[in-house]
């Protein structure tokens, strides 16, 4: 799976990307201000441009939030059908999936979410996690390591690639 996550990650931000200006404040943000420069991201991620695609996200997003993760993935599954770009309608359904129990949809919606997005921090996060749920912690310290890279200050990034480091005894990857 290392050789299937391999991402590129762009080196700069291309003309007209609206959260580049966003990733380089993450760049020197406090750990105070990351989670809201995260969630501003986040949120423009969210918007495809459609309101009525932008419902079903957020009509998804309320389910996943209240545990209902059949409807999350339903109203998720019609936002990916008609705009099937939409990175974070990805991260979301892999998150409805992966709660219901369906590891292999959730991975592959990871994977559509980073082909789409290679800077989704959500989507590494996500494959961050499954990695050490996997017993794979050399490759899940490198994709926290991407994680870092875009995010320096993210808690809970730094959290795990410290304790990744200590578990892999100091190993270099």
């Amino acid at each position: 799976m290392a050789a299937a996550l391999a991402l590129s990650l762009p080196a700069q931000a291309q003309e007209g990307d609206p959260v580049a200006p966003l990733f380089e404040a993450l760049q020197s943000a406090s750990p105070e201000q990351t989670p809201q420069l995260a969630a501003e991201i986040r949120e423009t991620w969210s918007r495809s441009g459609s309101a009525a695609i932008d419902l079903l996200v957020e009509r998804g997003r309320e389910a996943l939030g209240t545990g209902d993760r059949q409807e999350a993935i339903e109203h998720l599954t019609a936002a990916i059908d008609h705009a099937p770009g939409l990175a974070e309608a990805h991260v979301l359904r892999a998150n409805a999936y992966y709660l219901a129990g369906l590891t292999g949809p959730a991975i592959e919606d990871l994977r559509a979410a980073l082909a789409h997005e290679p800077r989704h921090f959500g989507a590494l996060q996500g494959f961050a996690a499954l990695l050490e749920e996997m017993e794979r912690p050399e490759a899940a310290r490198e994709v926290w390591g991407r994680v870092l890279a875009l995010m320096p200050q993210d808690a809970q990034a730094r959290e795990a690639a410290r304790r990744l480091d200590i578990m892999l005894g100091g190993r270099t990857l």
